[in-house]
């Protein structure tokens, strides 16, 4: 099997669609010898900010001298980011190797009686195997969906349970309320084990800290009250904070964005656990350099200049928020036009309704995903803003529309899918 026949397969098991649940991934991994059971997991749900705080994780731990895999979905421009090591996605030999060993433990499974594994059971097998075959110290491991029943959570006793700010999302699967969400996303809380939260609205916390109680497991919660931002523009941000009880000053990221700000203080958090409750040793440099050096590519991004271009992966109410707050803190003085493309299971109003007013033009196109809603319907759906809209179905048309209306002293923000996001993404930095 190559490259190609693996992604096929890979791809193709997306029609036995998405199921809840850890018996056929529980066992699968059995068929292939356990390898979630041979890697150290730091596990890490939440609606937002999952993403930028595994990426810190990773290179916090990674400048500490650590081979550390990172897990993370989906992609933006090609397969394999979503399994890496130390910053290096997995070799396209390896994952074609690793599928083939997988498709036939498959084809084992399904004769005797079992479920076809989802697609997501599929690549979340690769990639436990691939950390197991290569010996990594961590694998920094985040939830798809949910929690409790995420392929996932066949994690049997992390170093450490995160959890990020959580919002309502997925609710035709987790529910409809908060409480029902946290409860969700409160399953990777294990027995024995400890746990660390963002800061999180009060009926979830009682919840987090109900199952902590049941599990015998503590409970951490990080705090803001001391964190001070003393630079934040599009090119970098400086802070000083105290977690956990220790003092950090004059931290810096490029992550652009103040909830990259919390999102790395959550990450600091989970490496002074490690140090204060696993003995891991991280030492003050290896912070210091690891969050300076974190990308995390299609969140607030500064592509190009004059005009600037950001591109920005928000795409439920949660990500729209904090993208509202980095447009009014870092764009005030500009005139935005503004690219969107959602796919149609989003709830539109509830997404763009605080985005749209701050915007000049919206260009509405379509993502490339069976489940993209077309760009003229989302035109239609944003013409109550009363601002001057337009709809370009291919996304390069729609981004070349943007820059021959917008002037070099004005920005362009591209938003919505983070599959659109990667194409765009793709085709600036190609140019």
């Amino acid at each position: 099997m190559n490259y190609q026949e693996a992604l096929d397969y890979i791809h193709g098991t997306y029609r036995f669609g998405s199921k809840l649940g850890l018996e056929n991934i529980k066992y699968l991994l059995n068929l292939l010898g356990d390898p979630h059971k041979k890697i150290k997991v730091i596990h890490v749900a939440g609606t937002n900010g999952k993403g930028s705080t595994c990426s810190y994780i990773h290179s916090i731990l990674k400048e500490a001298g650590y081979s550390v895999g990172l897990y993370t979905s989906p992609y933006l421009e090609e397969f394999t980011e979503r399994m890496r090591i130390n910053g290096e996605n997995i070799p396209k030999d390896k994952l074609a190797n690793i599928t083939a060993i997988i498709k036939e433990k498959i084809e084992q499974m399904v004769a005797e009686g079992k479920n076809h594994p989802t697609e997501f059971e599929v690549v979340t097998a690769i990639a436990f195997c691939y950390y197991a075959q290569e010996n990594v110290d961590f694998v920094v491991l985040e939830v798809g969906l949910g929690g409790r029943l995420d392929a996932t959570n066949v994690v049997e006793n992390p170093l450490l349970s995160v959890i990020t700010p959580i919002g309502l999302e997925h609710t035709e699967y987790l529910g409809d309320a908060l409480d029902k969400i946290a409860f969700e996303k409160g399953g990777i809380i294990k027995e024995n084990n400890i746990v660390l939260s963002y800061p999180q609205e009060n009926e979830v916390v009682n919840v987090f800290e109900n199952l902590c109680k049941e599990r015998n497991s503590k409970f951490f919660s990080i705090n803001f009250d001391n964190l001070r931002i003393h630079k934040s523009d599009i090119k970098e941000q400086i802070f000083s904070t105290n977690i956990l009880g220790n003092n950090y000053n004059n931290l810096k990221i490029e992550l652009v964005g103040v909830h990259q700000v919390y999102n790395a203080c959550m990450a600091i958090g989970v490496i002074e656990i490690l140090k204060q409750h696993r003995n891991i040793n991280i030492n003050d440099e290896a912070i210091l350099n690891g969050l300076s050096n974190t990308k995390w590519p299609g969140r607030f991004e500064v592509l190009k200049e004059n005009p600037l271009i950001i591109i920005d992966g928000a795409h439920n109410t949660h990500g729209a928020a904090a993208l509202k707050k980095s447009i009014e803190s870092l764009l005030e003085d500009y005139k935005i036009t503004f690219v969107i493309g959602m796919l149609k299971d989003k709830e539109v109003h509830g997404v763009l309704k605080d985005i749209i007013p701050l915007m000049n033009k919206i260009i509405a196109t379509t993502p490339n995903n069976p489940r993209a809603m077309k760009a003229k319907d989302l035109a239609y759906k944003l013409e109550g803003f009363e601002k001057e809209v337009y709809a370009n179905e291919n996304i390069k048309d729609a981004l070349n529309m943007a820059v021959e209306m917008t002037k070099p002293n004005e920005a362009i923000v591209v938003a919505g899918s983070l599959y659109m996001i990667g194409e765009v993404r793709k085709a600036l930095i190609n140019e």
